[in-house]
């Protein structure tokens, strides 16, 4: 589904990214770890249209994308989540929400305005397709609330039902259980296995370790914008340069062994 090769990029002297090739394949969950700055959020912004690529090369179901802008990314069915939550916090969640369709819909101002039958039915496809999204991330009942009035991780699947609801095939989730408790971990687990079972394709940034070998089907890790690994996660967990650069050898055996567990 997705070719990534030869990523590089660049802000002034410091190579964030550097040459760093992802292939991830149909159906698949992909953990994407590494210390803090060791480019990953860059990586996903590169992927996203956000930042355009020094060098390298990305495929998207045989067909090239670099260098396009977000929208047109997202026209081909990639979707994204932000490490900062970001929604319109004063809006209602079913608002937030809609938002994520902006680039599926086709009424013109003058037909909204109007109120003709085609706005009307676009609104209505859209409210639908936005609850139905709610519902799938368990928020169902929490349309008409305040998005800023809800907790931390019920916001943050908010914005998981925002990317979701214009039926991506890709989803990168950045920190999808940053500042999350043990119970709250587990439900979003759960979510994005759910998700995955619908037919969505995952890639996760993530700093919980132990989460992502339990998810996810293979993990690559970047250190100073390199990759050093990208392998199954019993693999990835026992490679030395990882331990050295991110894991630790204490807790990187305790998760090896959770993992043959």
């Amino acid at each position: 589904m997705l070719d990534m090769q030869g990523i590089t990029k660049r802000f002034g002297g410091l190579t964030a990214v550097d040459n760093v090739s992802l292939k991830v394949r149909q159906g698949e969950i992909v953990g994407l770890i590494g210390p803090n700055g060791a480019g990953k959020t860059t990586f996903f912004n590169i992927l996203t249209g956000i930042y355009k690529p020094d060098a390298g090369t990305i495929a998207f179901e045989g067909r090239e994308i670099q260098g396009l802008r977000p929208f047109r990314i997202a026209r081909c069915g990639i979707a994204r989540t932000f490490q900062n939550i970001r929604l319109l916090k004063e809006e209602t969640v079913l608002d937030n929400v809609k938002v994520g369709m902006f680039h599926k819909t086709g009424t013109g101002l003058w037909a909204s305005i109007l109120g003709l039958r085609s706005a009307r039915d676009e609104e209505r496809r859209v409210t639908e397709e936005s609850l139905r999204m709610l519902e799938t991330v368990g928020l169902a009942g929490c349309e008409h609330e305040q998005a800023g009035n809800l907790s931390y991780g019920s916001q943050r699947r908010v914005e998981i039902a925002r990317a979701l609801v214009s039926r991506p095939k890709l989803l990168l989730l950045d920190e999808p259980t940053a500042g999350m408790n043990a119970e709250e971990v587990r439900e979003m687990t759960a979510l994005i296995r759910r998700i995955r079972e619908q037919g969505t394709t995952v890639i996760l940034i993530e700093h919980n370790v132990s989460m992502v070998v339990g998810l996810c089907d293979r993990i690559a890790v970047l250190d100073h914008g390199v990759k050093i690994a990208d392998d199954v996660p019993e693999a990835v967990v026992s490679h030395p340069a990882v331990i050295e650069a991110y894991i630790g050898k204490e807790e990187g055996e305790e998760v090896a062994s959770g993992a043959a567990h």
